[in-house]
């Protein structure tokens, strides 16, 4: 089954568990094995042997009345809290650990390319470190707007040839941190040229292809960093407490809702980016 963005409540519960029966829950769709080195080393997300949610030969998706997760896996949630809201704490928190690798971002020019959930998130995670601007870009004009009215500083339409001239205009000595979160060699390429050098470029998109290419002469020249990111890394419980909390505000992202039964035609809405879709939810009940 497909899927890896879920909560729900616990059904049944082995004894000595954590949780227990009726508890609500957000999951962590990252079963790590806590024997290997990285595990130990405090790095579960690049577990040599992690098992995944909704990934062939490792863990069932999420599209099911039910699953079978570790207790660890299963984050209780605050009764303020909807599972709405639960859902999304998982890319947020993705977004939480990669602001978290950028290091201090306290007054800092900041870019990020790519009005997604995880961009959108990152903008959210963002507002925690109080950076000095922060400019995003998106492709949809639905997103840009969106983008703009969750807080950005600025947002501009990719696809318009003025965007990246304005944006450079507006920052002629470059950005400090841009976080590409498209996965396309395009919006990489374009984000090393806003960056200053010495400034950091976070890869969080994920390309389709397993080969990206750069112009190393540039990144070179100008000593340009380059930070990958990998899932969350222990960030989840973080990420429902700020939620939960009012911190931060995920439920702008979550524009769509569809029963069970309806499912195939919330795939087809989300890969066709109609309707001005970000987050479409799937329910398994009413």
């Amino acid at each position: 089954a497909l899927g890896h963005e879920c909560a729900g409540v616990v059904e049944q519960a082995s004894p000595g568990a954590v949780h227990k029966v009726g508890a609500r829950v957000a999951i962590d769709p990252l079963a790590p094995c806590l024997a290997c080195d990285q595990c130990q080393g405090g790095r579960e997300h690049t577990c040599r042997d992690q098992k995944f949610l909704g990934v062939p030969g490792q863990l069932d998706g999420a599209m099911a009345e039910y699953l079978v997760m570790p207790s660890r896996c299963c984050e209780p949630i605050p009764d303020n809290m909807t599972f709405d809201q639960a859902v999304m704490t998982e890319p947020f928190a993705i977004a939480l650990w990669a602001v978290t690798l950028a290091g201090a971002l306290k007054d800092k020019k900041v870019g990020i390319l790519g009005a997604g959930p995880i961009g959108l998130s990152v903008l959210e995670a963002l507002k925690l470190h109080r950076p000095q601007h922060v400019a995003i870009t998106d492709l949809l004009e639905e997103r840009v707007s969106l983008a703009r009215a969750m807080g950005a500083d600025w947002a501009g339409n990719a696809s318009l040839a003025a965007t990246a001239g304005e944006l450079e205009a507006m920052h002629p000595l470059g950005l400090d941190v841009v976080f590409e979160c498209a996965g396309k060699n395009e919006t990489i390429d374009q984000a090393s040229h806003l960056l200053a050098p010495g400034g950091l470029l976070v890869l969080i998109g994920i390309p389709e292809g397993d080969r990206i290419s750069f112009d190393m002469n540039y990144l070179r020249r100008r000593e340009l960093r380059v930070q990958n990111v990998r899932r969350q890394n222990g960030c989840t419980a973080r990420a429902i407490d700020l939620v939960a909390s009012g911190k931060v505000n995920v439920d702008p992202m979550i524009t769509h809702h569809f029963p069970f039964e309806r499912s195939q035609e919330a795939f087809e809405l989300v890969a066709n980016y109609r309707d001005g879709v970000v987050k479409a939810m799937i329910h398994m009940a009413d």
